[in-house]
């Protein structure tokens, strides 16, 4: 997988492309982690548009992503999820938990 950040004053997007799994989690940690503190940050997407596959690690991932930047008071959102992604996701009720489009 590969993590790009956009940041478009104070939005950043965290664009995701290929397999979402344990074996990514040390570089999408590295990606938002400097997002926590920093305070020009107010809302943070992770765009799923290129990515087909994610497993429980990654879910896992995406729930410490939320833990962090909701201790900062920061939005987080999930977008551009389709297919097997947004099965997934819904199946772990994740709707209930990020906002999703």
């Amino acid at each position: 997988m590969q993590a790009s950040i956009l940041n478009d004053s104070g939005k950043v997007t965290i664009k995701l492309v290929g397999r979402f799994d344990f074996n990514t989690h040390r570089e999408f940690r590295a990606a938002y982690e400097p997002l926590v503190t920093d305070s020009t940050v107010r809302a943070v997407a992770v765009d799923f548009a290129g990515v087909d596959y994610l497993d429980s690690s990654a879910l896992g991932m995406l729930l410490m992503l939320r833990d962090k930047l909701g201790g900062a008071n920061k939005e987080v959102a999930l977008t551009g999820v389709r297919g097997n992604v947004k099965q997934v996701l819904d199946i772990a009720n994740f709707g209930k938990l990020f906002q999703i489009s």
